[in-house]
């Protein structure tokens, strides 16, 4: 299967990902609102950006760096800038289910989803910031940490799915869905789109990678 094939279908699966997640998000958890009052409105905004940010635009952000055939330092921008994008999101999605905590009176940091999850997002702000220093660095350590910034990226990506699944777990259980219930085959459906998004971003790269 050529790179171009698996680009289409990381594609589809990234969109059919951030529709399925807006419509169980919109249409069965009642909407997406930070400043609500009610506190699962607070709490939607917490998956909506977590996925968008440091899912689906990391997943852009990676593809865009291996295969898309534009001057280096534009490439390597356009990089840099979707990943700062996804920090700026997922702080704000981080600060949404803290405040959520607040409000229902949970305590914070207790679930493994939540040590996954934070645990991804600082070492993706160490890599952003290893980026950068690499992108401005000489040509030779560019050279040298390149498989390595690579290699941590895909970890990463990986990494932010791990703790969208297990933040799945934790909301099914929560809410008390029973398995036949429409919702409960959304979430499964998003989560399963998720995942292969993940998995033809990282086919691609690596297609791309191999002149496939």
């Amino acid at each position: 299967m050529r790179s171009s094939s698996t680009l289409a279908l990381a594609q589809l699966f990234g969109f059919l990902a951030l529709i399925l997640l807006l419509v169980w998000l919109l249409h069965y958890r009642g909407g997406i609102e930070y400043d609500s009052e009610d506190p699962d409105r607070v709490f939607n905004v917490h998956p909506f950006l977590m996925y968008f940010g440091f899912i689906f635009l990391v997943g852009q952000a990676i593809m865009t760096h291996h295969m898309v055939t534009i001057e280096w330092t534009t490439r390597k921008t356009i990089h840099a800038m979707l990943h700062l994008i996804a920090i700026v999101l997922g702080i704000v999605g981080i600060c949404a289910v803290f405040k959520y905590h607040d409000m229902v009176n949970l305590v914070d940091v207790y679930s493994l989803h939540s040590w996954i999850g934070l645990g991804t997002f600082c070492l993706f702000g160490l890599q952003w910031l290893g980026g950068l220093m690499f992108m401005f660095g000489a040509r030779e350590s560019r050279v040298s940490m390149s498989p390595w910034h690579i290699a941590g990226g895909r970890a990463l990506l990986y990494m932010a799915i791990c703790a969208a699944m297990t933040g799945f777990m934790n909301r099914y259980a929560m809410l008390k869905l029973l398995p036949h219930q429409r919702e409960t085959h959304l979430i499964n459906f998003t989560a399963l789109a998720i995942l292969l998004f993940g998995v033809f971003v990282d086919i691609s790269v690596g297609l791309a990678h191999y002149g496939h």
